[in-house]
């Protein structure tokens, strides 16, 4: 399809030693949640404009020669009610390999730390090399429309998740929560999934702004 895009990173490069996380656990803003889930969110972030105002310790994102549009923010399970679960049990340090297998979609160690000491810990039977498959994997088959040409346009929450479920046969534009910074610049992509991680559409109050609100998109210094 003409003007549609893989999800991979424009250009990403992993360096031979990688950045060591630290622990991420649960805290009196953050407690434990052990919760049923009611089904999966698949963030996306758009990284131009997350490294627009990314702090220095994202040089691996937004320096050193690599180049992303959108990477994969992580996959979240959904509680039943307006909840969700959140780091369920405790866990070790990622491995270096785990984190370097997953660098050119979530570029940041410390990330992916969080996202499976708060995400994934509370999906059954989950490592973290089986959560981040199922996560990359969702990520991986991914298509984009243009972004380029979109950002010379009026774009709304609406017609954004209209040319992303265009560009990928089986996603519907109602799976599709768009979400801005405070001036209306394009942050995230909030994908809804049911239990066995189809797509299903949204529930009304999961987020992200109205179909009808005006989406500006941040193209990067180019």
């Amino acid at each position: 399809m003409p003007g549609v895009a893989e999800a991979q990173a424009y250009r990403c490069s992993v360096p031979a030693g990688v950045e060591r996380p630290h622990a991420d656990v649960a805290s009196a803003d953050q407690p434990q949640r052990l919760l049923p889930i009611g089904g999966y969110t698949l963030a996306l972030t758009w990284a131009p404009e997350f490294c627009r105002r990314a702090p220095r310790n994202a040089r691996f994102q937004c320096g050193a020669g690599n180049r992303f549009g959108f990477t994969l923010h992580g996959l979240w399970p959904d509680g039943v009610g307006r909840e969700w679960p959140q780091y369920c049990r405790s866990t070790a340090l990622l491995p270096p390999r785990v984190i370097r297998a997953n660098l050119c979609a979530t570029p940041s160690a410390q990330l992916l730390q969080h996202e499976w000491a708060k995400h994934g810990t509370c999906m059954p039977g989950q490592t973290p090399a089986t959560y981040f498959a199922r996560s990359t994997g969702l990520y991986g088959r991914l298509r984009y429309p243009d972004m380029d040409a979109l950002s010379r346009g009026r774009v709304t929450a609406g017609s954004l998740a209209t040319a992303l479920a265009a560009a990928n046969p089986g996603l519907p534009a109602a799976a599709v929560r768009v979400t801005t910074t405070r001036q209306g610049w394009l942050d995230e992509l909030w994908l809804c999934l049911d239990q066995r991680f189809r797509y299903e559409r949204c529930h009304a109050d999961g987020g992200g702004v109205a179909a009808t609100s005006t989406v500006k998109i941040w193209r990067g210094r180019r």
